[in-house]
């Protein structure tokens, strides 16, 4: 097996709050191989936002690295000095966010901005617009020399998500994260930024850890999914095998939510009874248990390892 682009191992970070120490992320593990397409999914709070800021090294002054490593090219990001960090950001591993208005200059024009993020790069001006043209020209922006010249808001959502996508990939980096890219748009935009996003993946070669709240999206668009709940991992394989067999049960509540798995109009959606626990004060055993309809004596006494091989659940009940 290759060595992993990206390899995260028992992660975990904490937020310090007037409460207490809040425990977003414990004990994380997941390793992405060049050239794949990861997705992670769960409900709001699970902790994927800390886990992208954790990666590029971006947290909030009061969050704590509590133990593990970040291994990018088998290098710990966790080791590197701010400078060093610098030159990976940007360059090596880029981003994709949630809502392209708010990620790009509103004052700026799209050339001034593709221009500005190659100021690494020792080439001409002239070469450094003509390849930001060459790029939007590949993200599917028609008559790309005079969108150079225009202004975020002049362009539609689709396009400026275009945009964001053709400077994340302008330095050709190793690692592509996409925060819920296609979430501020409709659903015909979303299916040609999803189908444009695996072109360029392939051209590029990059792996890409994909944020989403879409399962459809995430089936469509990714080799592999890692399921997340309350700052846990609790299920991980290809997407075939996670969408087809589920082995949690919150993995298995999760695709009932669905929307797209409802046959018949209802007013009332599905939705997983209870909430999320007090991540300052964790419950014993299993994170799941106040939860599930599965748990048993030995939930409430242990917290429940990873096992499964290349399809993995931590579950006492279903996960064996």
């Amino acid at each position: 097996m290759t060595t992993p682009v990206l390899d995260i191992r028992d992660l975990s970070v904490s937020y310090h709050t007037d409460r207490g120490l809040l425990r977003a992320l414990r004990n994380i593990n997941i390793p992405i191989q060049p050239g794949r397409i990861i997705g992670i999914v769960g409900e709001s709070g699970c902790g994927k936002s800390t886990l992208i800021s954790a990666i590029i090294r971006l947290l909030a002054p009061n969050a704590q690295i509590d133990g593990g490593s970040i291994l990018f090219k088998r290098n710990d990001l966790l080791g590197f000095a701010p400078q060093a960090m610098r030159a990976v950001r940007g360059v090596e591993i880029s981003m994709v966010f949630q809502d392209p208005m708010t990620s790009l200059n509103p004052v700026m024009t799209i050339g001034r901005q593709m221009m500005d993020i190659q100021y690494r790069d020792s080439r001409s001006r002239k070469e450094k617009r003509s390849r930001a043209s060459r790029m939007l020209e590949r993200v599917g922006i028609a008559d790309p020399v005079e969108q150079l010249n225009r202004y975020p808001h002049h362009l539609s959502g689709g396009m400026r998500q275009r945009v964001a996508i053709a400077m994340a990939l302008m330095t050709e980096p190793a690692l592509l994260i996409a925060d819920e890219p296609t979430t501020a748009l409709d659903a015909t935009l979303e299916v040609q930024i999803i189908h444009r996003l695996q072109q360029l993946q392939q051209d590029f070669g990059c792996a890409i850890l994909f944020i989403s709240h879409h399962l459809g999206v995430i089936a469509e668009l990714c080799d592999e999914v890692v399921v997340m709940y309350a700052g846990e991992v609790v299920e991980s394989g290809s997407t075939r095998d996670v969408f087809l067999r589920p082995r949690h049960p919150y993995t298995r509540k999760l695709l009932e939510c669905d929307p797209a798995s409802i046959e018949h109009a209802t007013r009332n959606l599905p939705v997983i009874a209870g909430t999320l626990p007090d991540l300052i004060d964790l419950p014993n055993g299993c994170i799941f248990r106040p939860r599930c309809d599965l748990s048993i004596e030995l939930c409430k006494r242990q917290r429940p390892p990873m096992d499964g091989g290349d399809h993995c659940a931590a579950c006492h009940v279903t996960g064996q």
